[in-house]
């Protein structure tokens, strides 16, 4: 009988609810270290084995160790670099940075080819980059390994242990084999992929279209209004991706359609709720003071300027850029959409 593979060794860097929520899945089977940034809240988690900040109410499993050392948090996958993962829970804000930090230490530790994944969905605010663009001018190693993980998954039901289905991207098949190791099994199913673009295009614009679903929602258009949305975000989605080189079936899977109906229906998606808000008519900015981030807010001028740059239409995430920056009405932004000409499907 041949042996099952070793335990994984894996990094977690970044406390937020995605990044722990992973953590506490990987840790249940594999040697896991959750970094977080902040000293104060590494000791909190470490403490209470709980992360009261992001994932209120769900238990961390006493296996994951819990340390704001980088250095700490890398250190046990250098005992073992062929049974290495890092994953990266950080926001596109910060996966420049984390990477430029990684980059000045793996090749040292002998991780230059430990594979690399990240989970953050988004545009770049500044540069409209992708994030597996920033990642290769950031990380900058000719060995580097790394891939893109998403899909359809609130942090808190995966904390919890309800099922969720999501996938791994990447042209590398050390990178989608990690990935599968170290979290597919009971509640949680990994599919490979290797259309990182395609991946992360879906992941980026569902939060948009979330947001232009809340509003809707918000205005009280009803459920068909929500459905044309959805549906026609999906083509938007679809149609950006391919002119950034992705294949149009991936919009079809689970960080496509998927993750779009997930976002734009689920009672936890912040995306959905500003647009709620936004509907009911708060003003973006006491939304946004109120403690809510959202991920389409921030990336929806990125996508539209990258979209632009490509000459392709994105006439959800034009109408959305109106009402959040421009001062445009929500129903006014409507009535633009539904004033736009007939055309075939």
């Amino acid at each position: 009988m041949s042996r099952p593979p070793a335990p994984l060794s894996v990094a977690v860097l970044g406390a937020g609810s995605w990044g722990t929520a992973l953590a506490a899945v990987a840790s249940r089977r594999h040697r896991t270290v959750l970094w977080a940034r902040d000293a104060t809240q590494a000791d909190a988690m470490a403490n209470t084995r709980e992360n009261a900040r992001y994932l209120p109410g769900s238990r961390l499993p006493g296996a994951l160790a819990i340390t704001s050392d980088l250095s700490a948090a890398l250190a046990p996958l250098a005992a073992a670099p062929g049974h290495a993962l890092i994953i990266l829970g950080v926001p596109v804000a910060g996966l420049h940075a984390t990477c430029l930090e990684l980059a000045a230490r793996l090749p040292d530790l002998g991780l230059a080819q430990a594979p690399v994944i990240w989970t953050c969905k988004g545009f770049e605010a500044d540069t409209a980059r992708l994030p597996h663009e920033i990642v290769a001018d950031a990380l900058a190693m000719p060995d580097a390994r790394g891939g893109v993980l998403s899909g359809p998954s609130f942090a808190r039901e995966v904390a919890q242990g309800l099922p969720v289905a999501l996938t791994i991207a990447s042209s590398h098949d050390a990178v989608r084999e990690g990935a599968t190791r170290a979290l597919h099994g009971a509640a949680v199913r990994v599919y490979a992929s290797t259309d990182v673009a395609g991946v992360e295009v879906g992941g980026a614009l569902k939060n948009v279209i979330a947001v232009a679903c809340g509003i809707a929602d918000g205005l009280a258009l009803g459920t068909n209004a929500r459905a044309a949305l959805i549906t026609r975000g999906l083509a938007e989605m679809t149609r950006f991706g391919v002119a950034l080189g992705a294949q149009a079936e991936t919009f079809a899977g689970l960080t496509g359609l998927g993750d779009l109906v997930l976002t734009a229906t689920g009672d936890l998606s912040r995306n959905r709720r500003v647009g709620l808000e936004i509907g009911a008519g708060r003003k973006l900015s006491d939304i946004l003071a109120s403690g809510i981030t959202a991920e389409g807010v921030r990336c929806a001028r990125a996508a539209l300027q990258r979209a632009r740059s490509l000459n392709v239409e994105l006439p959800i995430t034009e109408a959305v850029c109106a009402v959040l920056f421009d001062g445009v009405a929500p129903m006014t932004a409507v009535s633009a959409l539904l004033a736009r000409e007939a055309r075939e499907e």
